[in-house]
């Protein structure tokens, strides 16, 4: 949720908080929004397939082994969270680099709304 929450609604509204025309680097922030349909599907196909990913691949990773997961859901499952880690990440370094260059010249670090440095803050974490 919060990828699509910060690429999504801050995409818009981090410049005009920063009052600046746009991102940093709008083709990464392009990136990042939609590496994240293709994971929520590949979640879904993965959740359709025999059985299931199941939980015990987050606890427990030997379970992910094809003993236990016969069909391909465990792939689409790992492929699916390392898209959505890589739209984050992607999302994260724009953010971070926009709400330090794309400001005015007038607007110090000290004159930043509240809601970009939650959006910065957020990012580094």
């Amino acid at each position: 949720v919060m990828p699509m929450l910060m690429g999504g609604f801050g995409n818009w509204l981090m410049p005009i908080m920063m009052n600046s025309m746009d991102m940093s680097f709008p083709r990464m922030n392009n990136m990042s929004f939609w590496l994240l349909p293709p994971s929520l599907m590949l979640l879904i196909f993965g959740m359709m397939l025999g059985s299931g990913s199941g939980t015990g691949w987050t606890m427990y990773p030997p379970l992910s082994n094809s003993m236990f997961h016969s069909s391909m859901s465990m792939d689409l499952t790992i492929f699916s969270l390392h898209m959505a880690g890589t739209s984050s990440i992607l999302g994260s370094i724009n953010m971070i680099t926009s709400v330090m260059t794309i400001r005015s010249n007038f607007m110090h670090l000290n004159k930043i709304s509240l809601f970009s440095w939650s959006i910065m803050l957020t990012s580094i974490l």
